[in-house]
């Protein structure tokens, strides 16, 4: 059977212009879901002019960076956005446009996270006229019982009606699901899966459940408060859920994304693809090409302090890190394999100036293909499924022998 050429979703620009993305953090939440490891706060009070004119000030300061970029995208994530005054997201929306030009080819992508919590649905429209044209909705699960244990806000009734009226405001909706929950089995997820198939989503984010350092779940699975599904259920459900989207019309192009032909998320393409991303807001990380070589950029994490930073200097950066080859090329490395399409060779090369042979460890890679979980193109480093679902260990054992810049 001859293999099907593999779709290139990635952002295009000049060879010599890196596409840039835009991120934009905002750090509060109406409440701490036990899970998260993100940086978000609960606060009784937000002053919104102050963070909109705090967002704006950062913004021009950045571009000054990174001028007369061609912008594929713009993301604004959280903590929860959906609690932003919608007047902060046009304005921010406004100035973004006037400082970069628009990519060529295509609109220009504006994502919102949103939660499906009644009083912040009934926002949609004025996001919509704000200039969002993509809303990722934070479902997480169709199960009252499930969304407790999240420690979530709505409920399944309310989540089912955030997207009914997500769809009549937004041409492109996503819809966030956590699974692999304690005592969930592969007929429950299905039928979770296929309520959210009903409204004919063009992507879905399906992530497994994990426990991070420093959540409140990380200490109440020491103490065996619950228990997590082992590693046989945990693989029968990331293959029914491939299986079911399949058969629905959503491809995996990323380990934990699906989407509909053209419905792939261009931000996080950008992002896995390496591409280079602005990061603004309190915590926020940025990736950028400039003239001196290439950096990542960290900001101060706590909201007050990068408040205050901005207010007193234009930015509230933390830190500025050189990127040598050799850690661009492991990064790409981490990165790209999330993809279903992996990394082209000459990609690679462009961006970092070596060769896989330089970076991977040849024997590991022969092994892997080998054993089913890489492929054995010589163009291209890419997973197969099987590698996709075990990409730790993948990855462990690719880049094992690389060495610091």
């Amino acid at each position: 059977m001859t293999a099907l050429p593999l779709p290139d979703t990635r952002p295009h620009a000049a060879p010599d212009e890196p596409p840039l993305a835009l991120y934009l953090h905002w750090p509060f939440c109406v409440s701490k879901c036990p899970y998260c490891d993100f940086n978000s706060h609960v606060a009784e009070e937000i002053d919104q002019e102050a963070w909109c004119r705090a967002y704006l000030t950062e913004l021009e300061t950045v571009a000054a960076l990174v001028p007369d970029r061609r912008l594929v995208s713009i993301f604004f994530g959280g903590g929860t956005p959906s609690l932003m005054a919608p007047e902060t997201v046009a304005t921010t929306v406004e100035r973004a446009r006037a400082l970069w030009r628009p990519n060529d080819g295509s609109a220009l992508e504006v994502t919102l996270e949103a939660n499906p919590n009644s009083s912040e649905a009934e926002k949609f429209a004025h996001f919509r006229s704000a200039g969002v044209n993509r809303l990722s909705l934070g479902v997480q699960a169709l199960d009252d019982g499930a969304l407790a244990f999240l420690g979530r806000a709505h409920s399944a009734g309310e989540g089912l009606r955030a997207i009914e009226l997500a769809q009549r405001h937004f041409p492109r909706v996503n819809a966030d699901m956590i699974y692999a929950r304690p005592g969930q089995t592969v007929a429950a997820w299905r039928t979770e899966l296929g309520r959210l198939l009903d409204f004919g989503l063009g992507h879905l984010s399906l992530y497994q459940l994990t426990i991070e350092r420093g959540t409140p779940f990380f200490a109440a699975h020491r103490r065996g408060d619950f228990a997590l599904p082992g590693e046989d259920t945990e693989a029968a459900l990331f293959e029914a859920t491939g299986a079911l989207l399949e058969e629905a019309g959503l491809s995996a192009y990323e380990i934990s994304n699906y989407a509909r032909p053209g419905e792939e998320c261009r931000h996080n393409l950008n992002y896995w693809g390496y591409g280079d991303f602005l990061g603004v807001g309190p915590g926020a990380h940025g990736r950028l090409t400039l003239p001196e070589g290439a950096v990542a950029t960290e900001n101060l994490r706590a909201p007050a302090d990068w408040l205050a930073a901005v207010e007193s200097t234009g930015r509230g950066i933390k830190a500025e890190t050189h990127l040598g080859p050799t850690t661009r090329a492991e990064e790409m490395v981490m990165m790209g394999l999330r993809l279903v399409s992996g990394i082209l060779a000459e990609d690679f090369h462009r961006v970092t100036g070596l060769d896989f042979e330089d970076v991977l460890d040849a024997r590991a890679r022969a092994r892997l293909v080998a054993a089913g979980f890489l492929s054995a193109e010589t163009d291209r480093l890419r997973a197969t499924a099987s590698g996709r679902i075990r990409l730790n260990a993948v990855l462990a054992a690719l880049l094992g022998g690389a060495g610091d810049d």
